[in-house]
């Protein structure tokens, strides 16, 4: 690190290697999810509990290719392999979260809910690993940049799946 201005690491690099294991924790669901919903079709007030989407394979793919992120960064990070398990575990704790409020306000499987899709699941995984790992959490600067940069990869991600059709809907 010591070839890498101060603020092009602190502010860029490491806030991206820090929330890596959620990035590929949420992504890994579109492209490896389907088949039975790990609701089982089961119903919470007459509604859905988390609909069609949220699949078996899709969270185990989420956990898997979470905690291979947080693996292959252990080896520059030790602390990172635990910090990539509650990460992976808040991950999809926001995600069928969010999955469950969009079902019970009636909103249409695959459709967005504003900011609950975007930023669900990054919030719940830093909520996840603060406790224990507070410390490592990027500086002010760092979050904000990661916040911009989730927004952004929200975005252009969720338009790539609708052109690959691995989504319904764009965003």
């Amino acid at each position: 690190m010591n070839n890498i201005p101060y603020f092009l690491y602190s502010i860029i690099l490491y806030p991206i290697i820090f929330i890596l294991p959620a990035y590929a924790a949420n992504g890994a669901p579109v492209i490896f999810g389907g088949g039975k919903p790990i609701d089982f079709n089961k119903r919470f007030r007459k509604k859905r509990i988390f609909g069609d989407h949220k699949t078996i394979r899709g969270t185990l793919s989420s956990f898997i290719a979470g905690l291979l992120t947080g693996l292959i960064e252990f080896h520059f990070f030790h602390y990172m392999l635990l910090v990539s398990v509650f990460m992976v575990i808040g991950v999809n704790f926001g995600d069928l979260f969010g999955s469950f409020i969009k079902r019970q306000l009636n909103f249409n499987s695959g459709k967005s809910f504003p900011f609950l899709d975007q930023y669900g699941f990054f919030a719940f995984a830093l909520l996840f690993v603060y406790a224990f790992a507070y410390s490592h959490f990027p500086d002010l600067y760092g979050m904000v940049f990661l916040i911009i940069l989730t927004g952004l990869l929200h975005l252009s991600t969720n338009i790539g799946a609708y052109k690959l059709k691995l989504k319904h809907v764009p965003w």
